[in-house]
């Protein structure tokens, strides 16, 4: 069998990949290969079965393709058997390939591969060339046959391979060596000599062969993966070379990237990439990590590498290798966001621990505001923070303590207007929104949550306390908003915390961080920095109280309080009684026991209006007297006398009548009257301070008490009290019985439980009722 010269051009390398990369579907490509790498004609590929497939390497493996003949050829008789009448060499990754075609196709072992005609095989092969020619504008690759592949195959075997012509020629099917001529070119003078170089020297250069099994190898990595793509640019960028595992990475076919800027990939503007292939032409190869856009839209962050090629003394263009690293990119982006959560998270909890730190060591009001203002800003945490306590139904006062921004300044960053008059909600959370001060401030969208620091329920407004008249969220209520301003020249932006300062139902003021930190006050710092409203709460009730019982001075207070939202001042005026706060005992932070004289009105119409008031738990009557009665109530909220008590105040004496309560009270001489005046109006507005006096305070020592208690009691109620505590009828478990002890002093069990009782009541009328006599 011989074979002519090709009338057509040869087909190079570069021009067989082109042709390779217009193979739209995987057997397009096999067809291809099998024609150009193995040397098969379409008539031995319409014959092949994975039967025909023998291993005969092991380490590393190595493949042939037994082709078996004609029918025709088996019925004449030949020498060689029926059912091997040549061997091909099969590739590895031809192999492989040729496997995954099958295993997807689910073919049989003994079934063709190729199910169809040898015609339509060449037709197949026309149609990838006519592809490939439209592509690459060039008509002379459109023309390329089944035939051309062939002689690519003997020509890259002989020349390119240097594989021994004998190989050639059994693994392709040729019977006479004198068809391999036409594959040959007439040798010239140089490659005469450079082909008996090794005879000179005693060395075969391989160097030839170590290129082709170097490019052999990175077009086996890029068909085994999907997150690489190997693009040839041409000096202006635009796309030359586009091969499968440029489209499997980037989704684009060659048909319609080819010729395209490559700037239609990547996500920076065009600009960027000119910078960098000029970077990569003036100086070295670069090396960048970028984002890029797949055909869907999708962005992905891969590594690229820019690399000029220069194939001649002008510059050949650019290979662009691009490394899909989305995985690593949204895993570190993961761990990196997580990581800057912990050292959030430890920023705040270091702040909420030198909190604690601070307000141990305060021992004024005043000192525990700074105390805490300071603590929150003396790290990366917050930025700024401030109190503003409680004035006159609830607006803030001139007075604010603040740190690391001037009071003056934090007006630029609190909202004076949260609203339009309301708070709103919207359907996830509460959201106030407003404006800042003047031109130097603006405020962005607000959101709030509730009282208890957590976002309201999805699926529903949020139940919101009514706004003041200027549309703030009251000091009870939990805020966050965004916030932007000019402060001491310096425009801020970040975000801004209230949270309420509070003891009891006593709101001593509201304290307010602003940070820049991205996704602060989530749910749990929110928590947080609801602990250390009430820590401070709490710390300054601590410091009035304990500034009370050590100062040598006190001030006598009188306050008058009309407003009806106390019930003892509401139920005087409706019934026109009169109330005498005897005493009140706290059980809870919001439940107190009052013991109160009632007089000039009955209890059973007291109870009835009580029962209307969601301020009174409970009521019932403890004792009756000529002149009135003695009533217990279960106050559940704020009054009058309790306000007073968390600011540090002690009430010595309460009357309630006519509408109107007369509070008798003292505090400590140091302490801020205006503080304690306006946390009273805070609560209740319709209140005054109407006198004050300082006057030392009175003490009573030991043996002035004991003195006057021995006056209330007699000797048989002194005597009972002596024998029953030093007889151990107090101890517990007891050391002597009630029966005991009456033996002991010749008296019966019921005279000495009378005398007890009675000596027990003097001992803590004297201890409860100072005033007494």
């Amino acid at each position: 069998m011989t074979l002519a010269e090709p009338d057509s051009p040869t087909l190079t390398a570069d021009r067989y990949d082109r042709l390779l990369e217009a193979a739209e579907t995987y057997r397009e490509a096999l067809v291809v290969r099998l024609c150009g790498e193995v040397g098969v004609r379409p008539a031995e590929l319409a014959r092949l079965s994975s039967d025909d497939i023998d291993r005969v390497g092991t380490d590393p493996p190595r493949y042939l393709l037994r082709i078996p003949p004609e029918e025709s050829e088996s019925n004449a008789g030949l020498e060689a058997p029926a059912e091997r009448t040549r061997t091909a060499y099969l590739p590895t990754e031809i192999r492989r390939e040729l496997e995954r075609y099958v295993r997807s196709n689910g073919i049989g072992d003994a079934d063709r591969i190729f199910s169809v005609t040898p015609r339509r095989l060449q037709m197949l092969v026309a149609d990838v060339a006519d592809r490939a020619g439209e592509r690459a504008n060039d008509e002379s690759l459109s023309s390329v046959s089944s035939s051309d592949l062939r002689r690519y195959f003997a020509r890259s075997s002989l020349v390119d391979h240097e594989i021994d012509p004998r190989v050639v020629k059994t693994a392709g099917g040729w019977q006479s060596f004198e068809a391999l001529e036409a594959y040959l070119s007439e040798p010239t003078d140089e490659a005469i000599v450079n082909a008996f170089e090794t005879v000179e020297d005693g060395t075969r250069s391989t160097e030839n062969t170590a290129v082709r099994d170097d490019d052999g190898l990175v077009k086996s990595i890029l068909a085994a993966t999907d997150r690489c793509a190997l693009v040839r640019l041409d000096a202006d960028g635009y796309v030359e070379r586009w091969n499968r595992s440029a489209a499997s990475t980037l989704g684009f076919d060659a048909g319609e990237i080819v010729g395209t800027h490559a700037s239609a990939f990547y996500a920076d503007d065009e600009s960027a990439l000119e910078s960098k292939l000029s970077e990569a032409t003036s100086e070295s190869p670069v090396e960048d990590d970028s984002w890029f856009v797949r055909r869907d839209g999708s962005r992905f962050r891969a590594t690229e590498l820019i690399v000029p090629l220069r194939e001649g003394p002008e510059d050949g263009g650019f290979g662009l290798l691009v490394h899909d690293i989305s995985t690593y990119h949204d895993r570190l982006e993961s761990e990196r966001s997580r990581n800057d959560r912990l050292e959030g998270f430890d920023a705040v909890a270091r702040r909420f621990r030198a909190v604690a730190q601070g307000l141990l060591s305060a021992s004024t009001h005043d000192e525990v505001e700074t105390e805490c203002c300071r603590a929150l800003v003396d790290g990366p945490a917050y930025r700024y923070a401030w109190i503003d306590r409680t004035g006159r139904t609830g607006k803030r006062t001139n007075w604010r303590t603040s740190s690391a921004i001037s009071p003056g300044g934090a007006d630029r960053l609190r909202p004076d207007t949260w609203g339009d008059g309301a708070a709103t909600a919207d359907a996830n959370r509460g959201s106030d929104t407003g404006g800042l001060d003047g031109e130097s401030a603006s405020n962005s969208s607000g959101r709030s949550v509730r009282s208890d620091g957590r976002p309201d329920d999805a699926g529903g407004p949020s139940e919101t306390p009514p706004a003041g008249s200027d549309g703030e969220p009251p000091a009870e209520r939990t805020v966050v908003t965004d916030v932007a301003g000019r402060v001491d020249e310096e425009y801020v932006e970040g975000t801004l915390a209230r949270v309420c300062v509070s003891y009891g139902d006593t709101v001593y003021g509201t304290l307010s961080v602003v940070t820049d930190r991205e996704d602060a006050f989530d749910r749990n710092e929110l928590d947080w920095l609801e602990t250390i409203g009430r820590q401070v709460g709490y710390a300054i009730a601590a410091v009035r109280r304990r500034n009370l019982l050590l100062s040598d001075t006190v001030v006598e207070l009188e306050f008058v309080c009309r407003d009806e939202q106390s019930f003892f001042v509401d139920a005087s005026a409706q019934l026109d009684c009169r109330f005498e706060i005897d005493s009140f005992v706290p059980v809870s932070e919001s439940t107190q026991l009052y013991y109160v004289t009632l007089q000039d009105g009955s209890p059973a119409t007291v109870f009835e209006l009580a029962e209307s008031d969601p301020g009174i738990g409970d009521c019932r009557l403890i004792e009756t007297y000529e002149d009135g009665w003695r009533v217990e109530f279960i106050v559940e909220g704020s009054c009058p006398t309790l306000t007073l008590t968390e600011y540090g105040v002690t009430v010595l004496e309460s009357v309630v009548e006519n509408g109107e309560a007369t509070i008798a009270a003292e505090c400590a001489g140091g302490a801020d009257l205006r503080t304690i005046v306006d946390g009273l109006r805070s609560v209740f507005p319709d209140s005054e301070l109407a006198g004050k006096r300082e006057v030392e305070r009175t003490v009573q020592t030991a043996a002035e008490f004991r003195n006057g208690l021995a006056d209330r009691l007699t000797d048989r109620q002194e005597s009972a009290l002596r024998a029953a505590y030093f007889g151990g009828y107090y101890d517990w478990p007891r050391e002597s019985t009630a029966e005991e002890v009456a033996d002991a002093m010749g008296v019966s069990s019921p005279t000495l439980h009378n005398h007890l009782r009675k000596g027990q009541h003097e001992l803590l009328r004297t201890f409860f009722d100072a005033g007494s006599e």
